[in-house]
């Protein structure tokens, strides 16, 4: 399946097929792997697109729980302080969800921005390549693992 959206969440055009067959051979793979294909990289582009899709909607769902929610938390006046605290925690799990999703939304789209440029599978902290396997299986991937590791250790 081709990339479909002609123009990125920044405002430039995604390249073509034709410009990617050029770009792909510039995209650092690691020792033993196969260069990337048109085809894979669309693919990659693919998997984001979908996934923000999945995103928006969830997105777009916890924020109108989370507002009636915010809506009715005055209601039930008579209500215990374990009623209000029970209310209040489901306030809380509402807005951290719907934190999270705003945060994986950014992290697919700044993705999806990556993939057709030069330098695409390229670590953000070393410059070596993040690794096809890791890119295609974790799309949003923008550091290799080693990285990614000394990222998790801190």
């Amino acid at each position: 399946m081709a990339i479909q959206d002609p123009v990125s969440a920044s405002g430039r055009a995604r390249p073509s097929r034709a410009d990617l067959k050029g770009l792909v051979k510039t995209f650092p793979v690691r020792d033993g792997e196969e260069p990337w294909t048109v085809d894979e990289v669309e693919a990659v582009a693919d998997e984001l697109t979908a996934e923000i899709s999945r995103l928006e909607v969830e997105l777009s769902e916890a924020d109108a729980e989370l507002t009636s929610l915010l809506r009715y938390s005055g209601d039930g006046a008579g209500d215990d302080q374990a009623d209000s605290g029970s209310s209040a925690l489901e306030r809380e799990q509402e807005l951290t969800m719907l934190n999270n999703t705003k945060d994986l939304l950014d992290q697919n789209r700044r993705a999806l921005e990556r993939v057709g440029q030069a330098g695409f599978g390229t670590c953000e902290s070393c410059g070596g390549p993040i690794g096809k396997a890791r890119v295609q299986a974790f799309p949003r991937a923008s550091l290799c693992v080693a990285c990614k590791a000394k990222q998790e250790r801190r």
